[in-house]
């Protein structure tokens, strides 16, 4: 799942330069609020494993030490490198404020004003409320800090040119909080903010337009073009009920990587499952297999 993020990231910043437990929250509050809440540690090292952040921000198969910079992802348009979000002060986010760290991760734009390639999934995390920032960043204050600097985006002209991002962003990015259905339960709501927020499931599963940007008339349809010449398949919950699928089988799946015959989920989605779901709780697991099971 990292490579297609990655890829799609940089196909984006292609046509933009061409161009030119949770809790869940109805409203986000002003930046400036932020400092004065209280985090919960253990939710947010919660949700960072939820979200996908320990996976793409540590080097696994090459032992790399947590959250200090994530393996090389190599695809067509050059080499991307997930930074390193340890508290070093100079090479991690140690000197960073809360409100940087808000900003990056809801806005996708750097401290210095610089905008993410969507290889970062902020068009999904700009969902999360004020507290699961709280939450996340009072976590990341206690990641050992790691003096490896973060490597550089090898991208060949004119992939290597961010300030055309803005322009994909003011097309394709509109920040927002979750929004609870009202006439819906608790578990419903909590599996809709697991799969359009933090797993941001709808990254590899939905196709996209020739700019990159999610195709929102096919949610969840499925998508071609992932590493290896792969593709996704649908998963909504008609796709889901023609293959076989219930939430038990679903909810299953997502802690073993086991189907409803007996295969295996392996590539991509085996490691959304090794290092994100499998950590997840029983309630958490079979609130993302009712929400996806209810959805068309």
């Amino acid at each position: 799942m990292r490579r297609s993020m990655l890829r799609l990231g940089a196909l984006a910043s292609v046509v933009a330069v061409g161009w030119g437990g949770i809790a869940m929250s109805n409203t986000g509050s002003q930046p400036s609020s932020l400092a004065t809440l209280q985090g919960d540690v253990g939710r947010g090292a919660y949700l960072a494993r939820a979200s996908g952040c320990i996976a793409c921000h540590t080097d696994i198969e090459s032992g790399g030490k947590p959250l200090a910079g994530g393996a090389p992802l190599e695809t067509d348009f050059g080499t991307f490198y997930a930074p390193n979000l340890t508290t070093d002060a100079t090479h991690g986010i140690g000197a960073w404020s809360i409100e940087a760290f808000a900003r990056a991760v809801r806005e996708g734009e750097s401290p210095e004003g610089e905008p993410y390639y969507p290889a970062f999934p902020y068009g999904f995390y700009t969902r999360f409320s004020d507290q699961d920032i709280a939450d996340l960043w009072a976590a990341f204050r206690t990641v050992p800090a790691v003096e490896q600097p973060s490597k550089e985006q090898e991208l060949s002209f004119p992939f290597n040119i961010r300030a055309g991002l803005h322009l994909w962003q003011g097309l394709y990015f509109e920040p927002q909080r979750f929004q609870p259905a009202p006439d819906k339960g608790e578990l419903y709501n909590r599996g809709a903010f697991l799969v359009e927020a933090a797993g941001h499931c709808a990254a590899c599963h939905t196709p996209r337009n020739l700019l990159g940007a999610l195709d929102g008339d096919e949610q969840w349809a499925g998508a071609d073009g992932l590493p290896g010449g792969g593709a996704s398949p649908a998963i909504h919950a008609d796709a889901l009920r023609q293959r076989g699928w219930s939430v038990q089988d679903l909810a299953y799946a997502l802690r073993s990587g086991i189907t409803p015959d007996g295969d295996v989920l392996g590539a991509s989605m085996g490691e959304v499952i090794q290092q994100g779901t499998a950590f997840l709780s029983d309630e958490d697991r079979r609130a993302i297999a009712t929400y996806l099971m209810s959805e068309r």
